[in-house]
């Protein structure tokens, strides 16, 4: 089973699932596509954009539990 952390890249979590990308955008992360998102961290990209990592990380992780 995929387990997401904060240290994941973000492309890496996209390029599992692209299911993933509207629960970024809800997140706010509307950057997706962005050069950062391949080489930044989730919990880098929720500190730039003053997202709550702890609720974007469990909504991925629901989201392949669900799968």
């Amino acid at each position: 089973m995929v387990k997401i952390t904060k240290d994941d890249i973000i492309m890496d979590v996209l390029m599992m699932d692209r299911g993933t990308a509207p629960i970024f955008i809800k997140h706010g992360m509307h950057c997706l596509g962005c050069p950062s998102s391949s080489g930044e961290s989730i919990e880098e990209a929720c500190a730039v954009h003053g997202i709550d990592a702890n609720k974007l990380i469990e909504d991925l992780n629901a989201f392949f539990e669900n799968k």
